[in-house]
């Protein structure tokens, strides 16, 4: 995985909310001319769940070294981890994710999830959008004619455009920051949908200094400055309002408009006290913290909790222990040593994290109506490689599913002895997304537009059987 390019795409740049309220660095100046979504069909109402959260572990995460195991395979196959017994019976998982295998009675877990895109960013893209990438093997720059990610369909079929643009809480968020590999990943923005569906990205305060190397654009601080009385800020939020857009910064009239809903948004947000104390993960109790993780990885999955609870229907976590970008970063691209840096590095904090959110909404009584989904880019070669890695393989997968109306405690789907193919029940991003609408209540025939208006169906999969 590359390093990040110290120039990003200004989509990406940070909101920071200040004693005046919302700058953009450049946001504006290179934003791609995107229609709003066409409501031209609606939502079936047959899910149970009223959020969703995404854990999303970049990378790849290696299949044959979690959710399934191949005790009897070859050694160069199986590798050096060994499968536990969980709280399903008969179903195994590996040995360093502990804290799951006591959740697996409130998990579907899907083995058989495959498609052919080996590179991070074209599997990345099918996973997070359902849609084939337009480049399967390589990197393409990422723009408005990309599909929008999961959050901002969900948003959208959801109509949820209006509480986007006036309301106090964003539409969609993504944590803790973004992917990056050779460029942004795509498909983790509003794509063609326009800059109204463009995730929010926070990344929430660990309690330990950053010095990664992912792009620093995450950081929302929503308390007013020293002296900035709320009285204050309002009338000065009506002089900001009267001054409109800068024009060096802005230039067509969709680019005005798009500065004016971000600024009134961000406006919002900073005069709402229901959206401070949803990303003020200091009203959570320090055991509950704790529970969590002390890392970014717990914290970014706590605050996903907060705000879906606090009405955002879809937060996407990139779980990480740390930096998610870089070629030391701490993601699941595990090439070189596949097994130290898997039980040392990643699985622990995402095991972790995953069963305090599990037992979290339980005990919030809010499981039912929660979506819990574990996705990654694709799987791990089942050949160890010669420096103890696993490659890309994206003939092969595991993902998961949890709450809003999943029957836990079951495997759908098998690979083959050595986890190489899917030996039943196939299936393919576009099911997994079909999977996800159908819990939300939405139909994946909902259309909306491209850039050159053209109505297009969300999503061409057939929802997979888990629910109860």
């Amino acid at each position: 995985m590359s390093d990040p390019h110290p120039h990003l795409p200004t989509r990406r740049d940070m909101l920071q909310l200040g004693a005046l309220g919302l700058t953009l660095p450049g946001v504006l100046a290179m934003q791609r001319r995107a229609p709003a979504a066409a409501n031209t069909s609606g939502g079936v109402g047959f899910g149970k769940a009223k959020r969703c959260i995404v854990l999303f572990a970049w990378g790849g995460m290696s299949h044959l070294d979690t959710f399934d195991m191949k005790p009897d395979a070859p050694a160069n196959i199986r590798g050096q981890f060994s499968e536990i017994k969980t709280s399903t019976k008969g179903v195994r998982i590996s040995e360093h994710l502990p804290r799951l295998a006591k959740q697996t009675h409130r998990m579907a877990i899907v083995r058989s999830a495959h498609h052919n895109a080996p590179s991070h960013r074209s599997g990345a893209y099918w996973n997070l959008t359902g849609h084939e990438p337009p480049n399967l093997t390589g990197n393409w720059e990422a723009t408005r004619k990309d599909w929008p990610c999961i959050g901002s369909m969900v948003s959208a079929a959801r109509d949820t455009r209006k509480n986007a643009i006036r309301g106090a809480l964003p539409g969609v968020v993504c944590l803790p920051y973004p992917m990056y590999d050779g460029g942004d990943a795509n498909g983790q923005d509003g794509g063609f949908l326009g800059l109204t569906y463009d995730p929010v990205i926070v990344r929430p305060d660990s309690g330990k200094p950053y010095n990664g190397k992912s792009p620093d654009v995450g950081w929302i601080d929503l308390s007013l400055p020293d002296g900035v009385t709320k009285k204050r800020f309002v009338s000065r939020r009506g002089l900001l309002g009267s001054l409109g857009a800068p024009r060096d910064r802005v230039g067509t009239p969709e680019d005005v408009a798009s500065a004016s809903r971000y600024h009134e948004q961000a406006m919002n947000m900073l005069l709402s006290s229901t959206v401070r104390k949803a990303f003020d993960l200091d009203t959570e109790a320090p055991a509950l913290r704790q529970a969590y993780g002390d890392h970014i990885c717990g914290q970014s999955v706590l605050m996903a909790r907060k705000l879906t609870e606090a009405g955002v229907p879809l937060v996407t976590v990139y779980c990480a222990a740390g930096d998610l970008n870089g070629s030391k970063g701490a993601h699941f691209d595990t090439h070189g040593d596949n097994f130290n840096k898997l039980k040392r590095d990643m699985l622990p904090p995402l095991d972790r994290a995953s069963a305090a959110l599990l037992n979290d909404l339980h005990d919030r009584s809010t499981l039912d109506e929660t979506l819990v989904v574990w996705l990654t880019e694709f799987g791990r070669t089942p050949k160890i490689n010669g420096g103890a890695g696993r490659d890309h393989y994206p003939n092969c997968y595991s993902v998961a599913f949890a709450g809003g109306g999943i029957a836990g405690g079951r495997v759908y789907g098998s690979s083959d002895r050595n986890g190489a193919f899917p030996a039943s029940d196939a299936c393919g991003p576009a099911d997994l997304h079909a999977t996800i609408f159908h819990a939300l209540g939405i139909n994946p025939k909902f259309m909306i537009n491209d850039m050159s208006d053209r109505p297009l169906q969300i999503c061409d999969g057939k929802a997979l059987p888990l629910f109860g």
